[in-house]
C-alpha cells in the first residue's frame, strides 16, 4: 500500500536532537527554538516568529491577541479543519462561516463583506492546499472595517501572494509542522506576528504570561505573571528536529513540486478537476485533490484506489454542518460551493521521498478507477 503520508528526514534531526540531550537543554526556548525563530524571522520577513506545541495553540495564541470576548463574531470558512474555530470559539466568539470559492477552495472574498456585523472583529483566511487566498481584497476589507487579519497557514509553508510569503501579510499568521506537512516537527506550530503592536504581548503570552523572555534579555530585574498566557513552547527536541527540516527545506520544496507537477500531467480526466492556481498566487505542492463529478460514490472510489495499492482520502466535513458548527457558530447566507466540494473530493498521496515507481502506480491505479468509475456514473 502506498500511504497517503510519510514523514521526510532530512538527515540531520537525530544529530540535532541527540546535541540538545547532549546539552542538557530540553524544556522549550533553548538554543534551537532560538535558531528556529531566527530563521523564520529572516525567511519570512516577520516582525517576531515564536514556535508553538501546534498550529492550533498558535491560533489560540492569535485569539488571545485579539483580545476576543464574548459576542465577538470571527468570519472564517466553513471547509477547514476544527482547530480555526475552536481557536476563536474558546474566547467566546462565534465563527461565522463564509463560503468557498468554486475554483481554490478558499475563503470567497467576495462574499466577506457581507458576512461583517458591528460584532465583526477578524477575518480568518485559510490558505487551502497551499494555494494563497486574495490577500489584497481581504486586507482592504479589514483596513476599511478596522479588523484584524489572521492568516490561518496551517498548509501555507513556502507559498507566496504577490511575491509575498504566506503568513507574511495578515497582522498576525499560523504554521502547522504537523507530521502531514511539508516542513514537519511532528507536532509543532509558529505564530508569526508582522504588526509591530503585538510583539511584546506575544512574548509575554508565550511565556505562560510573563515576562520572562525580556528578563532573558536583560531588560528587567525580574520576572512575574502580568497577563494571560499558557505553556505554548514546544521541548528544544521539537525545535532541534524541525531546525533540521528549516534547513532542508528548499529540497523538500522542490521535491514536493516535482511529484505535484507529475499528478497534475497525468491524474487528469475530461470530468474531473484537480487544483487551479489563480494568476499571482505561488503555492507550494502541499496537497493534490481531485473532484470528482457530481453523482460519484466517493467512497467507493477510494476503496477502488485502496484495492489497487493506494490509500487516498477525503478532507473536511465542513463546520457548519458539525454538532458543534451549529452550537458555537452561525452561517452567512448558503454555502453551496462548501457543501457541494466537501463531498466530491480526494486527496492523493504525496510526500518528499516518492518513487517514480509510486508516482505510476498511483497514476495508473486512479485513471483506471476513473474510468470504470465514470463510465457508470454516465451509465
Amino acid at each position: 500500500m502506498i500511504p497517503f503520508n510519510k514523514p521526510y528526514l532530512t538527515g540531520r534531526e537525530a544529530d540535532y536532537m541527540a546535541g540538545a540531550a547532549a546539552a542538557g537543554s530540553l524544556a522549550g526556548g533553548g538554543p534551537f527554538t532560538t535558531k528556529c525563530h531566527a530563521w523564520l524571522q529572516d525567511s519570512f520577513g516577520a516582525r517576531a516568529a515564536l514556535l508553538t506545541q501546534s498550529c492550533t495553540a498558535a491560533l489560540e495564541m492569535a485569539a488571545l491577541l485579539a483580545d476576543l470576548t464574548p459576542g465577538d463574531e470571527v468570519i472564517m470558512p466553513s471547509f477547514t479543519f476544527v482547530s480555526t474555530a475552536n481557536a476563536f470559539a474558546l474566547r467566546g466568539a462565534t465563527p461565522v462561516f463564509v463560503d468557498i470559492r468554486p475554483d481554490t477552495l478558499n475563503l470567497d472574498e467576495a462574499l466577506v463583506e457581507a458576512a461583517i456585523t458591528e460584532r465583526t472583529r477578524a477575518l480568518v483566511p485559510v490558505h487551502y492546499a497551499g494555494v494563497p487566498c486574495q490577500m489584497d481584497v481581504l486586507m482592504d476589507i479589514a483596513h476599511r472595517h478596522q479588523l484584524l487579519v489572521i492568516e490561518d497557514a496551517a498548509q501555507g509553508f513556502g507559498s507566496a501572494f504577490r511575491n509575498r510569503p504566506v503568513g507574511t501579510i495578515g497582522h498576525l499568521a499560523a504554521l502547522s509542522f504537523h507530521e502531514t506537512k511539508n516542513v514537519i516537527s511532528g507536532e509543532g506550530g509558529a505564530l508569526l506576528v508582522n504588526d509591530e503592536r503585538f510583539v511584546e504581548r506575544a512574548e509575554i503570552l508565550w511565556e505562560k504570561g510573563t515576562n520572562r523572555t525580556r528578563f532573558h534579555r536583560g531588560e528587567v530585574s525580574k520576572y512575574t505573571w502580568i497577563d494571560l498566557g499558557s505553556s505554548f513552547l514546544p521541548s528544544e527536541l521539537t525545535a532541534a528536529f524541525l531546525f533540521a527540516q528549516l534547513e532542508g527545506s528548499d529540497a523538500i520544496q522542490e521535491g514536493r513540486m516535482a511529484i505535484w507537477q507529475q499528478y497534475d500531467k497525468r491524474c487528469t480526466s475530461p470530468l474531473v478537476r484537480g487544483p487551479i492556481i489563480p494568476a499571482g498566487c505561488r503555492h507550494n505542492a502541499h496537497m493534490f485533490y481531485l473532484l470528482l463529478p457530481e453523482g460519484s460514490d466517493r467512497a467507493l472510489v477510494l476503496r477502488n484506489l485502496a484495492d489497487r495499492g493506494v490509500h487516498a482520502v477525503f478532507h473536511y466535513v465542513p463546520l457548519h454542518s458539525s454538532p458543534a458548527g451549529r452550537r458555537f457558530g452561525r452561517t452567512s447566507g448558503t454555502l453551496p460551493v462548501t457543501d457541494d466540494v466537501s463531498s466530491r473530493l480526494i486527496r492523493l498521496p504525496l510526500w518528499m521521498g516518492m518513487t517514480p515507481q509510486q508516482i505510476d502506480t498511483v497514476a495508473g491505479a486512479l485513471n483506471a478507477v476513473l474510468s470504470e468509475h465514470l463510465a457508470s456514473v454516465r451509465s
